[in-house]
């Protein structure tokens, strides 16, 4: 008995402190399976989970877009060389994808078919009717909406590692619980005495406390293989972990966990980048009524046998393209701004009822957790006094083992809910507590 009030003691008062790693970004070894600590199981689980990399790999796409953008206020250059062998009856201008070089057909070079040229154009944008800026904003708006997508998967995966980690935990401590008592039930009745119906109770009850352990054994394997699914590693691994599994809770109020929740939750934060690239592709579409100023230079030098020919030109164009189907697309525009800020409202309202329902949950298991902590704590002390007679006869010492075997579960069964209750309440509001 000694030993087992030690184990409990040691669980409600001395459970191993997680030795908190702040190298983020530290690669852990896919060898590595024991004694893992939350911090690195978060840690490992996002390195080895895809949705999460790929999120990683959208943000550098949208930051290579954000540069391109960038690069359109710069002047556009452009180098040519050809080289033209020709039979012309009538003069022709070569295509696009060949410098648009104009020959002049045959007998003006003499009897010369061969043509070359070499040149360099550059062409820069004066005004564009704030198309460029516009598809910079753009371009950083979508940038936002995908670092929010990955602050979503982020926190999705987070949650996950964090529920299966409280999980394993308690299915940790459960099976060393269930086997000490089932180890103490088995020393006390080695041999049982009384009559033979006392004699058949005492087997039944001890055979309850086997498929305790038993029970308990699955739900550790069951444990652990949800440990690896998130964490997103082999499924024939074993894996331990270490970390504090005694009561939490938090003292902040409703109102606070509501502000920060319309302040940090990542999915408020894509709706308002949606809501903004919806106004910056209004802007897009009105800019169309406005034209190009367009600035271009080029300088070619030619001939047919050397290049001592030279063409140069500066040209300043304004175009001003007539799109057709304009008030339509100022339409369109204007509706997708209004879908994305109904969409916006909804999920505020989504995110008060989540924050709101987390810390109710949170509330009752904090205070819940408690209760069960001093009936069990009351438990303890009367079954050590009571493991101290001898020897032990009769059914009513089983019963008492079961009856203190259900209140350590319940206990750490309370705990195991405080923690995911804490770790979906931090989810709700897109923040640690």
């Amino acid at each position: 008995m000694k030993k087992l009030g030690a184990f409990l003691l040691a669980a409600l008062f001395l459970a191993p402190a997680a030795f908190a790693q702040k190298e983020y970004g530290l690669k852990f070894s896919s060898l590595m399976n024991d004694n893992l600590t939350l911090e690195n199981a978060i840690r490992l689980g996002l390195e080895n989970n895809s949705d999460f990399l790929t999120a990683k790999q959208d943000i550098i796409i949208a930051e290579q877009k954000v540069s391109e953008a960038k690069f359109r206020y710069l002047p556009q250059f452009s180098l040519q060389g050809t080289a033209t062998w020709y039979d012309l009856d009538y003069p022709m201008v070569l295509p696009d994808s060949v410098a648009n070089r104009f020959l002049p057909g045959n007998g003006l070079y003499g009897d010369k078919d061969q043509f070359y040229g070499v040149g360099i154009t550059a062409t820069q944008y004066l005004y564009s009717g704030g198309r460029i800026n516009g598809t910079l904003k753009m371009a950083r708006a979508n940038l936002k909406q995908v670092q929010s997508r990955y602050e979503i998967v982020k926190n999705q995966v987070v949650l996950n590692i964090k529920k299966a980690f409280a999980q394993l935990l308690y299915a940790q401590y459960n099976v060393k619980l269930t086997q000490e008592i089932l180890d103490l039930a088995e020393t006390w009745y080695a041999r049982p005495s009384g009559d033979l119906w006392t004699k058949v109770r005492i087997r039944a009850l001890l055979a309850d406390l086997k498929s305790s352990r038993n029970q308990a054994a699955s739900e550790l394997k069951k444990a652990q293989l949800n440990m690896l699914i998130q964490l997103n590693k082999e499924l024939n691994s074993r894996i331990t972990i270490t970390g504090d599994f005694e009561p939490v809770k938090t003292d902040w109020d409703l109102p606070h966990m509501s502000l920060w929740a319309m302040e940090f939750r990542p999915e408020l934060k894509s709706a308002i980048y949606a809501l903004e690239a919806d106004n910056i592709a209004i802007d897009l579409a009105l800019s169309k009524r406005y034209p190009d100023v367009i600035l271009n230079a080029s300088y070619e030098q030619l001939g047919v046998n050397d290049l001592d020919d030279v063409n140069k030109q500066v040209s300043l164009a304004v175009r001003l393209p007539i799109p057709y189907n304009f008030s339509e697309q100022i339409a369109e525009k204007k509706a997708s701004q209004q879908k994305s800020a109904l969409r916006r409202a909804a999920i505020e309202d989504k995110i008060r009822v989540q924050v709101a329902e987390s810390f109710e949950n949170m509330l009752f298991w904090q205070n819940e957790v408690l209760d069960r902590q001093l009936a069990y704590k009351e438990l303890n002390d009367l079954m050590e006094q009571a493991a101290k007679d001898k020897p032990k006869t009769g059914t009513a010492p089983l019963e008492a083992l079961q009856d203190y075997l259900k209140s350590a579960q319940g206990y750490f069964q309370a705990i195991r809910n405080n923690h995911t209750a804490k770790a979906e309440l931090e989810w709700a509001i897109g923040q640690d507590l």
